[in-house]
């Protein structure tokens, strides 16, 4: 009798286990598929150093309304000055 009740313990305590492992992938997937965009803070503040303000704010808020509908956007990579 001890030895089934054994059982049945490490069967709920493993069928637990396995729930919250499902759930756990579940929630990474959900929000692994969000994209989070610049607010126009952000975007003020990146194109303060510029010369050309206006362009740069016109250029990052149409990347930022591009990402949001989902196309693909360019990112410019620079390289690192010693």
């Amino acid at each position: 009798m001890s030895s089934l009740i054994k059982e049945s313990s490490i069967f709920l305590k493993s069928m637990k286990l396995a729930l919250n492992l499902c759930l756990t992938i579940f929630v990474l997937f959900i929000s692994a598929d969000k994209s989070f965009s610049l607010t126009d803070y952000q975007i003020k503040r990146i194109c303060k150093n510029e010369k050309k303000k206006s362009t740069c704010i016109k250029i990052l808020e149409e990347k930022r309304s591009n990402l949001q509908k989902g196309k693909l956007i360019e990112i410019p990579v620079i390289p690192y000055k010693r």
